[in-house]
């Protein structure tokens, strides 16, 4: 007669939470940059030792020496130079990069220069991944990263002026990369004074001429759109944000116009005389855009818009040409 195998329980206790997978991708990215910190600080010309280091980081020195060992796993030759008392890199070392072609070091050039542009505030960390690619790079390579401040500018973008808003936005992506809550001071056109608010946020999104933030506010379900710039103070909250799974942010702004979603649909259709054809028709304005030509030379454009105030305000900026027909 067989008998039953007994089965091995587990001693009654409390379950140890699992960490969710950003949690988990957040530290290992956290480790990575402090590693890569360590290397450039001794690749440096001051002199760190392991406490300098530690200060510099603000971290232990027993973190420090474990950085260190992962260098050297990694392979990069790092030594104790007893004259100097600090940690150096063998000089003819070189940290390993992507082997650019020109395309991509043309394109890396471009978005150096994108992030430029003042109202953007994106700050200055494009630019420093280049000039590092700059260093390693082969020199066809160099020549072209080295040259793209002459050979490409960006000039009068008319974007919303985000230069004061950098800790800003800052602050979202940090919130965004830990899913951690956001509160601040947010002072609305349509709101008499400025309002507090705690924010689940899902994304940061550049749209039309701003960045805004999308998500919920605490104590509501329905996602909304945020422009950076009203923020009159933001920080993050050490509360874990409730964002959705199957978020999805072309569902979130359906086929508004611009930025702010109307509940009736609408199809639009407008004819331009042949004057204002090869104008009006250079532009993608709107995802949904159909463009038929006439034989006249004229074009009739159609749209389907969700709300209308937005694409009401594009209309009227053609109205006093007569280029226009409704």
């Amino acid at each position: 007669m067989a008998k039953k195998k007994a089965s091995r329980k587990k001693p009654p206790g409390p379950e140890v939470p699992r960490r969710p997978d950003r949690d988990r991708r957040v530290r290992q990215s956290e480790r990575m940059a402090r590693v890569l910190s360590v290397l450039y600080l001794i690749q440096s010309q001051g002199r760190y030792n392991t406490r300098a280091i530690a200060e510099e980081l603000e971290v232990s020195e027993r973190t420090v020496f474990r950085d260190l060992e992962v260098l050297e796993f990694s392979g990069v030759p790092w030594f104790f130079d007893a004259q100097d008392q600090c940690y150096r890199v063998r000089p003819d070392y070189r940290f390993p990069t992507l082997a650019l072609t020109e395309e991509e070091a043309i394109s890396q050039a471009m978005a150096t220069t994108l992030s430029k542009a003042p109202s953007l505030s994106v700050g200055n960390k494009v630019a420093s991944v280049t000039r590092k690619l700059t260093a390693t790079s082969k020199e066809e390579i160099k020549e072209i990263l080295a040259d793209a401040a002459e050979i490409m500018q960006v000039f009068d973008l008319k974007f919303v002026d985000h230069s004061k808003h950098h800790l800003t936005i800052n602050t979202v992506q940090h919130a965004l990369l830990a899913g951690k809550q956001l509160t601040g001071v947010y002072e609305s056109p349509y709101e008499e004074s400025p309002v507090k608010l705690v924010i689940h946020p899902y994304r940061l999104c550049l749209i039309k001429r701003a960045w805004y933030i999308i998500g919920h506010l605490e104590g509501e379900g329905e996602a909304k759109t945020l422009r950076v710039a009203r923020f009159k103070s933001l920080r993050m909250l050490d509360l874990q944000a409730n964002v959705p799974e199957d978020f999805n942010l072309r569902e979130h702004f359906g086929n508004a116009w611009s930025v702010y979603r109307g509940e009736t649909s609408y199809d639009i259709e407008l004819r331009f005389e042949s004057e204002a054809s090869s104008i009006v028709t250079e532009t993608q304005w709107h995802h949904t855009q159909q463009v038929t030509k006439h034989r006249d030379g004229s074009v009739t454009m159609k749209f389907t818009v969700d709300g209308l105030n937005e694409i009401l305000r594009w209309i009227l900026s053609w109205s006093g040409t007569g280029w226009i027909q409704f």
